[in-house]
């Protein structure tokens, strides 16, 4: 039988719980200077205890993670509520109700943005006996950094009573710092663990106040008219960087295991009709499992590094919080635009992602997600099929059609509620040099997500696609969608692609299926957009909609499917009827 303790580390986003969580248990969770990276409770167990690491709480908005962090408060009776130095006031005025009567202590981290002043080691000391808990302030990407090194104490109380800036900026000596949090030569993860032993019944309230609140300068990040656009390409740096390094691995893999796997798919040849199909079959696992591994991973992977160290370093939360006041336009906030962005990776772990979306944006980011999100399938598939017909210059006009007409349909479906929201009064983030560890963290967590998530569902799409294309579904949906096809001046094999690309968004690269051009030989670049867009639009992949109904609601899904179908169909008339001159504009100079 276990015996420890449950620890159920509470706070707001962006505090570092998960980062402290790592170092108490020797590693495990995400870490990150990112609001809302934890999007599930996970437990860490660490000796005695087993620390549950909960995602971050918003006071002030109607998320799934916060209730879920609520959920497993009220059912702990042992808490470590997490706070950060540079504005320790606002999160204590904000949580302690939350975590009133219960056992526990506060854990004040990023201790090394105060430089531990004097009046700052004064302040905590006088916080701790209003509070009448214990109070551990530590570095929370090195929970033992305090204790090992000399602490600064400004003899000229640079922090003061209401001050601003940073703590400890004055003349200063060295000293050990004894006279804060119960300092005796242990690390800080020993601290903790004897201040957990300590705890007492936390207050609902506190009556005294550090009376700092530190904030990290301003970057052209911020600035009013270059920040946005800046801030727009560090977003689709990581998804146009992680599709073309991760290609040139891709096609030197792709043969080698193809013929690797050759003779297990002329073995299952023999099998009974259905089991043949399911295995061997032109949707059958063996035949499709090779590209979510040889295609779909590297991309995944060079992806989940880029926004690892966005993460990591804070920079993430800086892009999301000066897109904020545009993105909201739309019905999105910055931090649900970071979501849109992960789809870029894959859409099923972005959508999983939604839960710390508050409620009435939620569902707006899974319909972004789920329409302009080009995935590691669908991204490499679209520039192939470029390649194929000699416009490979189409990528650019591609990515700002899907662009435009994806900021359209979300201001055309948000709730008025989404749009008139008030901005989140977050932080802004500290940008740091993130280490190859937290950037291993963060990458291996969206990567273990990832195959958590979308493989199991991949595989069930599998089975379900070949056995409808045994029975000759596909097919017939593809030849009554055909005069459709022709509505938009395309060839009737576009409709049967588009079927395709609705079940696997790497069937977009059928449209060039014998490597020259295949059912586009001798349309026309407008129509050869028009083609891309539509089958890239027309309905998410069925392993994003089976995510959608299981994340939301199978009704939601439903109404997704159908508005995002009617959205794409009209969205592609209108390209292609009215886009030549358009498209001859958007064209000049872009041509070689």
């Amino acid at each position: 039988m276990d015996d420890r303790r449950d620890v159920v580390v509470v706070g707001t986003e962006a505090v570092g719980k998960s980062s402290l969580v790592s170092s108490l248990a020797g590693g495990g969770p995400t870490s990150g200077n990112f609001r809302g990276t934890t999007v599930r409770s996970e437990a860490y167990p660490a000796g005695a205890y087993r620390f549950v690491d909960t995602p971050g709480i918003a006071p002030d908005a109607d998320t799934a993670t916060t209730r879920e962090a609520l959920a497993r408060l009220d059912a702990a009776d042992l808490a470590l509520l997490v706070v950060p130095a540079t504005d320790p006031d606002r999160d204590l005025y904000e949580l302690l109700p939350l975590v009133e009567g219960k056992a526990g202590a506060v854990v004040v981290t990023f201790w090394d943005a105060v430089e531990a002043s004097a009046d700052a080691r004064e302040a905590i000391e006088e916080l701790r006996e209003d509070l009448g808990v214990p109070v551990v302030p530590v570095d929370a990407r090195s929970v033992g950094r305090i204790d090992e090194e000399p602490v600064r104490v400004d003899g000229g109380g640079a922090v003061g009573r209401g001050g601003g800036g940073r703590a400890g900026d004055g003349g200063a000596t060295d000293r050990r710092g004894d006279a804060v949090c119960d300092s005796d030569g242990r690390d800080g993860a020993d601290r903790i663990r004897r201040a957990l032993e300590r705890a007492d019944s936390l207050p609902g309230g506190v009556g005294t106040s550090v009376g700092w609140r530190i904030e990290p300068p301003k970057t052209a990040l911020e600035r009013p008219y270059l920040g946005p656009p800046l801030c727009a390409l560090a977003l689709l740096l990581p998804a146009v960087a992680a599709v073309l390094l991760a290609n040139g691995v891709a096609a030197g893999l792709d043969p080698a295991v193809e013929t690797a796997l050759r003779p297990a798919v002329d073995g299952a040849a023999s099998l009974p009709g259905p089991l043949r199909a399911a295995l061997a079959g032109d949707y059958g696992l063996l035949a499709m499992g090779p590209f979510l591994f040889v295609w779909a991973g590297p991309t995944m992977l060079v992806f989940a590094a880029f926004t690892g160290a966005y993460k990591a370093s804070g920079l993430l939360a800086r892009l999301t919080a000066a897109l904020d006041p545009y993105t909201r336009r739309v019905g999105l906030t910055g931090h649900d635009l970071v979501r849109v962005v992960m789809g870029f990776g894959c859409n099923v772990p972005a959508v999983v992602g939604t839960r710390s979306c508050s409620d009435c944006t939620r569902c707006t980011t899974v319909s972004a997600i789920a329409f302009g999100s080009a995935c590691s399938y669908q991204f490499p598939a679209t520039l192939a099929v470029f390649a194929a017909v000699g416009t490979p210059w189409l990528v650019g006009p591609y990515l700002v059609v899907l662009a435009a007409t994806t900021l359209v349909y979300l201001r055309l479906i948000a709730p008025a509620e989404a749009r008139r929201a008030s901005p989140v009064a977050g932080r802004r983030a500290f940008l740091t040099r993130p280490s190859a560890r937290a950037v291993g963290r963060e990458a291996w967590g969206s990567i273990r997500g990832f195959f958590r998530t979308a493989l199991p569902v991949f595989a069930c799409i599998c089975v379900v696609a070949a056995l409808l294309d045994r029975i000759g579904a596909i097919d017939a949906l593809g030849e009554a969608l055909g005069p459709v096809a022709g509505a938009f001046g395309l060839p009737p094999e576009v409709a049967l692609v588009v079927v395709l690309a609705s079940i696997r968004k790497d069937g977009i690269a059928l449209l060039a299926a014998d490597g020259s051009g295949g059912a586009l030989v001798g349309v026309s670049p407008l129509g050869v957009l028009v083609a891309v867009y539509l089958a890239g639009t027309f309905l998410p992949c069925l392993v994003t909609a089976f995510t959608v109904a299981t994340e939301v609601s199978p009704r939601y899904a439903a109404t997704l499917l159908c508005r995002q179908a009617l959205a794409a169909l009209a969205f592609s008339f209108v390209i292609a009827r009215g886009g030549e001159a358009l498209f001859a504009v958007a064209s000049v100079g872009v041509v070689p």
